[in-house]
């Protein structure tokens, strides 16, 4: 048997909050509600590769092999 789920005032509150920011984006922007956090969500995925992407060029290890490769051509 599961424990019942035991949510803080803070908690409630902040999903509240975020619950009435949905709408209101929503309402301001004429879209459907679900439609407004797909896009939210595609939106961070999106954010994410690209940081992911500058972290992998910006790695130490793979800098330091392209200025070895730099200083060591022949």
């Amino acid at each position: 048997m599961a424990a019942p789920s035991r949510s803080t005032p803070t908690s409630t509150a902040i999903a509240w909050m975020l619950n009435l920011a949905t709408r209101m984006l929503a309402r301001s922007l004429n879209m459907p509600e679900p439609l407004v956090q797909d896009t939210g969500a595609f939106v961070y995925a999106q954010v994410q590769a690209v940081e992911h992407r500058a972290a992998k060029s910006l790695c130490p290890a793979r800098l330091l092999r392209l200025l070895q490769a730099l200083f060591h051509q022949p």
